[in-house]
């Protein structure tokens, strides 16, 4: 049997330009390659968590995608420096997890996680439950 060695997805992006200088300038991601002149498609990565971006084409906008690391905490601090698009701070989940949520310009969703420093806050009101975006 063959065995999977990762998924990487595909964001259909308005602009590739504006795309990867988002990911590069706000998300910390580097560029690895692009293809085209201009770039229409191309790849950023962060250690192991590699996107492709495909500008007009290959998919919708708004996808949602789960990204797990050492210390989100340090990535919001990080990410309030940089002026990246923060739409929920992070928060202890009760699945375990600590996470914040991340938006790019087209309107894809990125949930950062690493583990929980504590207990599920109850009182939350997160779009994770289905309660909002």
């Amino acid at each position: 049997m063959n065995h999977f060695e990762c998924v990487i997805p595909i964001l259909n992006v308005k602009s590739f330009a504006a795309s990867m200088d988002y990911y590069t300038n706000k998300l910390g991601f580097t560029r690895k390659w692009d293809w085209g002149t201009p770039p229409t498609f191309g790849c950023v990565e962060r250690g192991k968590a590699a996107l492709f971006f495909c500008e007009g084409a290959q998919g919708q906008r708004g996808n949602w995608m789960s990204i797990f690391l050492d210390d989100v905490d340090a990535l919001y601090a990080e990410y309030q420096q940089s002026g990246a698009i923060i739409r929920e701070p992070p928060r202890n989940m009760p699945w375990g997890t600590r996470e914040m949520n991340v938006e790019d310009p087209d309107g894809n969703r990125l949930r950062m996680g690493s583990d929980a420093t504590g207990p599920f806050d109850e009182t939350n009101t997160s779009p994770f439950f289905g309660g909002g975006e």
